[in-house]
């Protein structure tokens, strides 16, 4: 990778380089494997997991939207990789999944499986894939399965695996951390959302941390504003990764002379509900001491407060139909304990009846 092609932090350089991994794995024949495949791991055992039925009973209404809890695949890329996406399925839908969003399109020792082959087994176990993490651009490899080198083939695949959204987990770099660097990258945005639109699909652009610092031109513009302001509404959509937005509070409060610069994440989207149909649920324990305020746990074990996110987006207008929201832990301890307890958890969120 070129420096230009480097987020600002060089932990989330790894981090999206390990999520790149899965997105450029997609293909023709969706063929290539992952590489050496993590061990393959035994299932929960039945007796542990809570059923689909069970889920959600109990006094007050349900915080959670019913029909619109998905995973990120990226947080179970072991099982995966090692298993196959049957059976990684067939574990989330017996957890109470409705959804899933795909972080690349193969399943490593297991095997090479077409796109309609997923898109079968997805809807097989009970599941529909909700949209799919692909990158931006990678300007070393002209032939890169990204947005900027391979528009027309991810868009492809996505439209042959029926996703009604198409995205990126990677930041808006491209060109700098400067105003104009920024503009560069929403008009870049605003064509790969025509380009999705013409297929009935929306863009969207999924937020670290990072997103939320300041212009190193105009220290005190947010880089965030800009997308916001220069992509166009109706054609770029966002994923707030809550856990990544509320880390940004911590590190990106205060301007770079000092000056406060507090912001609410939940206030971004109550101002443009209808722009982010998807959000990612990660949870953190709250840790002064650590360089992003928390320290990333599985959700539930966490101090980031759903109950209040969840019931105020999904108050908004068609919230409760329009918003769909994606669990992940970036690298649980157990993938599917991860998976059973984030559900569990969430189907719990209640408030009380009036």
């Amino acid at each position: 990778m070129s420096r230009k092609n480097t987020p600002v932090d060089p932990e989330l350089d790894r981090k999206l380089s390990r999520r790149g991994m899965l997105g450029v794995a997609a293909g023709a024949s969706v063929a290539a494997l992952l590489g050496t495949a993590a061990p393959a791991t035994a299932a929960v055992p039945t007796a542990a997991v809570p059923t689909a039925a069970a889920l959600g009973k109990g006094r007050g209404t349900p915080v959670l939207p019913p029909g619109r809890l998905g995973v990120q695949l990226y947080s179970l890329r072991d099982k995966v990789s090692s298993l196959g996406f049957a059976k990684v399925f067939a574990e989330l839908r017996r957890y109470g999944y409705d959804e899933v969003e795909y972080a690349g399109y193969t399943q490593g020792s297991v095997g090479a499986i077409t796109l309609a082959q997923l898109r079968q087994l997805t809807r097989d176990h009970g599941l529909r894939g909700i949209g799919s993490h692909v990158n931006y651009y990678d300007d070393n490899n002209p032939g890169a399965y990204s947005f900027a080198q391979n528009l027309d083939k991810v868009l492809d695949d996505a439209q042959a695996l029926g996703l009604k959204h198409i995205g990126t987990a990677s930041g808006p770099w491209r060109y700098g951390a400067t105003v104009d660097g920024w503009k560069r990258c929403a008009e870049d945005f605003n064509h790969y959302g025509a380009e999705a639109r013409k297929r009935g699909m929306k863009f969207y652009q999924h937020n670290h941390a990072e997103e939320f610092s300041f212009a190193t031109d105009k220290p005190k513009v947010r880089l965030y504003d800009i997308l916001l302001a220069e992509t166009d509404p109706d054609l770029v959509f966002l994923e707030m990764d809550i856990y990544w937005a509320y880390a940004a509070q911590f590190r990106f409060g205060k301007r770079i002379d000092g000056t406060p610069a507090p912001f609410d994440p939940l206030r971004y989207v109550l101002k443009q509900p209808d722009r982010y149909p998807l959000f990612h649920v990660k949870d953190g324990e709250h840790d002064e001491t650590a360089r992003d305020g928390y320290r990333m746990v599985d959700v539930g074990d966490g101090d980031i407060d759903y109950k209040r996110f969840i019931s105020a987006v999904s108050k908004t207008r068609g919230g409760r139909r329009d918003h769909h929201w994606q669990v992940e832990h970036d690298n649980p301890v157990e993938s599917f304990a991860f998976a059973r307890k984030s559900s569990a958890h969430l189907h719990s969120l209640r408030e009380k009846d009036c």
